[in-house]
């Protein structure tokens, strides 16, 4: 028995792997259901037994790539914040590793919200609490250093994270996440100890 739920579990791995890769690749709508069973080297009834529908791997793709982009940023972090001490700047440094990474395009979730198009689709909505978590986590980060002034300068810093994101698709360039880094840590000066 235990062999046949490792053998599920293994499967349904596969599937998100090589759902998560092709959809951020080639866009959500353009990867068929054919295409993610054949790179996942599974049976399509594999794919029907974890996910009922497209809609259903979507939303589960979506929630496999937010642990990787929470677990990316926690260990770049980790690894600038011992140069900088501090975690503001650890994060912006870390966008632009990011932003440098082979095959990077972009925000899987902005890329995820515009394909859907659908404010009403389990997708899009993960999308906007993930979102959410994201700017929470800018909230944590800013707090440390500001304080209390840091609910005054966490949606204006959210907006030039994601303005950075789409900058750096547009432009090819990791440059961005410095523009975005410098009006971030001005934005931070002007509300410490308020």
């Amino acid at each position: 028995m235990g062999t046949k739920l490792a053998a599920k579990s293994e499967a349904k791995q596969r599937l998100l792997e090589a759902a998560d890769r092709l959809f951020y690749q080639d866009g959500i709508r353009t990867v068929g259901i054919d295409r993610v069973i054949a790179e996942a080297g599974v049976a399509k009834m594999t794919l029907y037994t974890h996910f009922p529908s497209k809609d259903d791997l979507i939303l589960a793709v979506l929630q496999y790539r937010e642990a990787r982009v929470l677990e990316f940023f926690r260990s770049a972090m980790e690894r600038h914040f011992g140069r900088s001490k501090d975690k503001l700047r650890a994060f912006f440094a870390a966008l632009k590793d990011w932003f440098e990474s082979p095959g990077f395009r972009g925000c899987a979730f902005q890329n995820a919200a515009v394909e859907l198009a659908d404010p009403a689709h389990q997708g899009t909505q993960f999308v906007r609490d993930h979102k959410r978590r994201f700017t929470e986590m800018l909230q944590d980060l800013v707090g440390e250093s500001t304080g209390k002034g840091a609910a005054k300068v966490v949606p204006a810093i959210a907006l030039l994270v994601e303005g950075a994101i789409m900058t750096a698709v547009i432009q090819g360039t990791a440059a961005a996440a410095g523009v975005a880094r410098d009006a971030a840590l001005k934005l931070v000066e002007g509300v410490k100890g308020v």
